[in-house]
Formats: C-alpha cells, sequence, structure tokens
C-alpha cells in the first residue's frame, strides 16, 4: 500500500526556512517521480518541485527558483523540500505526490500523480 506522509510544516516568519520532509512506504522510490505541489486558500493547486532521482531531473517553478531545494534519500525513503527565503505568498498546504509513470524535466512537472499524501500547513507571516 503506497503512503506519503509530509511534515515539517509550520508558522515562520519573512525570510525564514522550513524543511518539509515526505515520509515514503510501498514502492520503490528511486522509481517514481516525487513532486511538492501547494495550494492556497481561494487559489488552485500548484507544483512547486519535481524530481525523478533515478536520472537526476529536477524542476521548479518560477516562483521558487533559488530558494527552495528537492531532495531525496532513497535509503530512508524519504523527499526533502528545503525552503529558504519564505514569503508570504509561500503560504499554502503542501502536498507530496508519486508517480511511476510521470516525466520530469527542468522545464515541465504534469501534476498527473497517483499518489497523495494528506499535506502540511507552511504560514509565513510575521
Amino acid at each position: 500500500q503506497v503512503q506519503l506522509v509530509e511534515s515539517g510544516g509550520g508558522l515562520v516568519q519573512p525570510g525564514g526556512s522550513l524543511r518539509l520532509s515526505c515520509a515514503t512506504s510501498g514502492f520503490t522510490l528511486g522509481n517514481h517521480a516525487i513532486g511538492w505541489f501547494r495550494q492556497a486558500p481561494g487559489k488552485e493547486r500548484e507544483g512547486v518541485s519535481c524530481i525523478r532521482s533515478s536520472i537526476g531531473a529536477t524542476y521548479y517553478a518560477d516562483s521558487v527558483k533559488g530558494r527552495f531545494t528537492v531532495s531525496t534519500d532513497n535509503a530512508k525513503n524519504k523527499v526533502y523540500l528545503q525552503m529558504n527565503s519564505l514569503k508570504p505568498e509561500d503560504t499554502a498546504v503542501y502536498y507530496c505526490a508519486a508517480d511511476p509513470r510521470v516525466v520530469v524535466t527542468t522545464t515541465r512537472c504534469p501534476s498527473l500523480f497517483d499518489y497523495w499524501g494528506q499535506g502540511t500547513q507552511v504560514t509565513v507571516s510575521s
């Protein structure tokens, strides 16, 4: 059974940092694309970052380039999203997702993921 469990969200001041974790089980992490998505109240879900570690492919939305870094620890079955220089507009519920078929490139990460976590709240506010 595929499971994805996010953690690490919270309240942080503008300019601060958080590291989100996604604990995975039920599948081989290296054989799947992993995506981080977010959804703010009243807004559509947005793709933030994606990674396919088996081919070293990563994607970042323009809004987070240079501030967020995605990584995987296949031995621990975990995926991380390091978020630096956080802004109030980064406030959202963040979700991780997994799919064996999604193709990740530096310019594209479709949101057609089969498996999703429950989300973790990130609030950036002074």
